[in-house]
Parts: C-alpha cells; structure tokens; sequence
C-alpha cells in the first residue's frame, strides 16, 4: 500500500484579486480530500476551470500530510508564490 498524502481542495470568492480572503467564509466550497497530489490537482482544476467566468473566484489545494506530520521537514517546492517578483538589479552607467 502506497503512502498516504492528504490533500484539500477547497475554494470561494475573494474579496479582492491580488489576496487571499474570502468575501464569506459561509459560502466556502470543500470540494473534498484526496489520497493524493495528482487526484487533488485534477479536482482542483477541474474546479478552477467550472468558474473561469468568476474572477474573484480561487480555488487552493492544501497539503493536509504536511500539517499532520508537523515532525517532518517540509519539501522546498518552487510556486508561483514563491518566485521572486523582484526586478533584477540593471548596471548604472557612469556619466
């Protein structure tokens, strides 16, 4: 039996674009828990993709194997969000 990674898929509407709070925690959509990345990921996208007409709507997968085993350490894992938006320093040119 293969190991099991816990993965939560869940969503709602944000209050704005650029954040992560949600406009009513009432209305959250616990799409489910899933066995694994790739199952999490497919009903994460096929989630996102239902309400592509809803900008404010996000949909986020949570690595629920990660907060159970609090002891391990976590695996590095280059996102989006973890991405340096910084702008590359440009040589200044003397005059």
């Amino acid at each position: 039996m293969s190991e099991q990674l816990l993965h939560l898929v869940f969503g709602g509407e944000l209050s704005e674009l650029d954040g992560h709070e949600f406009r009513d925690l009432t209305k959250l959509d616990i799409v489910g828990i899933y066995p694994n990345f790739k199952e999490a990921q497919d009903a994460w996208r096929a989630k996102a993709q239902s309400t592509v007409d809803n900008a404010h709507m996000r949909y986020f997968v949570v690595h629920l194997h990660r907060l159970l085993d609090g002891d391990a350490a976590p695996k590095t894992r280059k996102t989006r969000a973890s991405v340096s938006t910084a702008r590359p320093k440009t040589a200044k040119t003397k005059r």
